[in-house]
């Protein structure tokens, strides 16, 4: 429980300005900071960073490059005179200079506190006030893929700043000042593996965002534990960061690049994504459910479903075809794809490995990084796989899953209370998801725990199982399953942006679509207990927005907010005794 309390002291200083900085590091078991140090050490000249900026410059950033600004940046956190182990902050997008951020403040002996750039105003400055941030860095930021224009409003008035490139404040200390006033650092903190090195919050979908305390130790540990799943890595990999950093997943999947010395590129925005992918071409690649979803869409539009099962099927022609679609999403170097963060339809699976992509499930919390993974040649259609090296899982009695790994949290920020209510006797978290391991040890996610409501008849119903066989139809962006207190359980469905264009533009008319829903709401029901049987399906007008409340930074639905909205609707909707409904 080290950390629950004030900051943490320095308890080492080593000078990385000479030829032995990285080795006066390996006494231990490495930190990302000593890998970093490592790399930048045996091969300073390979471009480490590629960042697209808006007026279309593409700059690579060498190893030697990217361990000068951050020693600079790190000089410049030491000149504020904060006490060492301060809390400082990171909002912004995903950028070169987040990471060489990160990094400067490891450099400085201080604890980094990441924040979603699409989190609402008041979780914002909720974390800022809860962390007691002395330092705020204002990344890149536009107002448009993210919300900084309300997080702007919300800052505290005595919050030092300092802008990032590309950050939207001009009338702040810059980090080319930062950078050109001060010189590297020489004597660079060692955080020990047990120290605190980050705290990080979760997304907020059950209340107020929990500060997740990790070691250095822990961040580091998922980096050997996943290039062993995926059977090695090296300083040719490259991939794409463009999911949310302040979320555990994608920090790990930094921090693993980063631990085989690869390449990291970054995104300049939405329109350009496409572009950006195919710049990188890389060897890793990972996205989220709604992303690969909307990837096959985008694939389905212009080679419709039915001309690809005619052209997959000629031997001659299905290669050139899948290698075609693959060049056109960027990703025809891509050796493994990982999906995480929510099910993805083992449909949707299914057709990106009979493309040739290799394509692996995780699992994992922001209390305890990535538990489970699926492995090349060992996946099973609907399973997470098994536990990752050196983590554990047991079902306990109640279904629940819990687990104990390497990169476990050392607790919540200052409540050691909760932190004690949700580990067991023997150290193993409870995650407050429900699951089941197949022979083999394979996790397959049934639920949470806590979203399990009951029928007017007292019958339990689980909404994740049913949620993912809704959500595996293409017109889907969004799926609710709720009905607490009613006869039978009904969802809620968010159409996605094409569908809803489509039916605005007339393309698709109202009544086919409403067949469409209708017969998938019989094939879903075919397969579910009595009790389980959707009485109707609900198609709202409202987008699910991280904006309005309805969706966390990661794109998981708020079932609450949702249902708050929505409940009251119910009776009228179950009423008219119809299959599909519209809001």
């Amino acid at each position: 429980m080290a950390g629950v309390g004030g900051p943490q002291p320095l308890s080492r200083v080593v000078d990385s300005s000479g030829p032995d900085g990285w080795a006066a590091m390996t006494d231990r078991p490495a930190t990302v900071l000593a890998t970093f140090l490592r790399w930048e050490q045996e091969q300073p000249d390979k471009v480490f960073l590629t960042q697209p900026h808006p007026d279309g410059r593409v700059v690579d950033t060498t190893w030697a490059e990217a361990g000068d600004q951050a020693r600079r940046l790190a000089a410049y956190l030491r000149s504020l005179q904060f006490p060492p182990g301060s809390r400082i902050a990171l909002l912004g997008r995903n950028s070169a200079h987040w990471i060489i951020s990160d990094i400067a403040i490891m450099m400085a002996g201080h604890v980094s506190v990441p924040i979603y750039a699409t989190m609402g105003a008041e979780q914002a400055r909720y974390i800022l006030d809860h962390s007691e941030s002395k330092l705020l860095l204002v990344g890149k930021l536009d107002g448009t893929a993210d919300n900084w224009p309300n997080i702007e409003k919300a800052l505290p008035d005595d919050l030092p700043l300092l802008a990032l490139p590309m950050s939207p404040r001009r009338d702040i200390p810059q980090w080319d000042d930062a950078i050109a006033g001060h010189e590297p650092l020489s004597h660079i903190h060692d955080g020990q593996p047990d120290e605190l090195s980050s705290i990080m919050y979760t997304s907020g979908s059950t209340g107020k965002p929990k500060g997740v305390m990790h070691s250095y130790g822990a961040m580091q540990a998922i980096c050997p534990a996943m290039i062993q799943v995926i059977g090695g890595g090296s300083p040719q990999d490259r991939a794409v960061s463009y999911l949310p950093l302040a979320h555990v997943a994608e920090r790990a999947f930094v921090h693993c690049l980063l631990y085989v010395g690869g390449r990291i590129y970054f995104c300049n925005n939405l329109s350009t994504f496409a572009e950006d992918l195919r710049r990188a071409r890389p060897t890793l690649f990972f996205s989220v459910p709604r992303l690969w979803t909307k990837f096959r869409l985008a694939v389905n539009a212009k080679l419709p479903a039915h001309k690809q099962r005619l052209l997959f099927a000629l031997p001659l022609v299905s290669h050139v075809v899948k290698r075609k679609i693959l060049r056109e999403l960027g990703l025809d170097h891509a050796r493994i794809c990982f999906t995480g963060s929510a099910p993805l339809s083992p449909e949707i699976v299914a057709w990106y490995r009979s493309l040739g992509l290799e394509m692996l499930e995780g699992y994992g919390m922001t209390e305890a990084y990535i538990t489970h993974c699926s492995t090349p040649g060992h996946a099973r259609p609907g399973y997470v796989g098994t536990c990752t090296p050196g983590a554990q899982a047991r079902i306990d009695g109640n279904g629940e899953i819990l687990i104990k790994s390497p990169s476990q949290m050392m607790g919540y920020y200052k409540d050691p209370e909760l932190t004690s209510r949700v580990t067991s006797a023997d150290g193993f978290f409870l995650t407050g998801d429900r699951g089941e391991l197949d022979a083999e040890g394979r996790l397959r996610i049934t639920g949470r725990t806590k979203e399990l409501f009951k029928t007017e008849r007292g019958e339990y119903v689980a909404p994740a199982p049913i949620e993912n066989l809704l959500g595996a139809h293409p017109r889907l962006e969004g799926v609710c399953v709720t009905g607490a207190n009613h006869p039978r359980p009904f969802a809620l469905l968010m159409l996605s942006a094409d569908t809803q264009q489509a039916i605005s533009d007339t393309t698709l008319a109202r009544a086919d679509l409403e067949a469409e829903l209708g017969t998938l709401v019989n094939h879903v029901n075919a397969t579910l207990a009595n009790h389980e049987k959707l009485s109707c399906v609900v198609v709202t007008r409202q987008p699910w927005t991280v904006e309005n409340g309805m969706l966390t930074p990661t794109l998981k639905i708020k079932r609450e907010a949702i249902e708050s909205r929505y409940l009251p609707g119910a009776d009228a909707w179950l009423a008219t005794e119809r299959a599909v409904v519209w809001e």
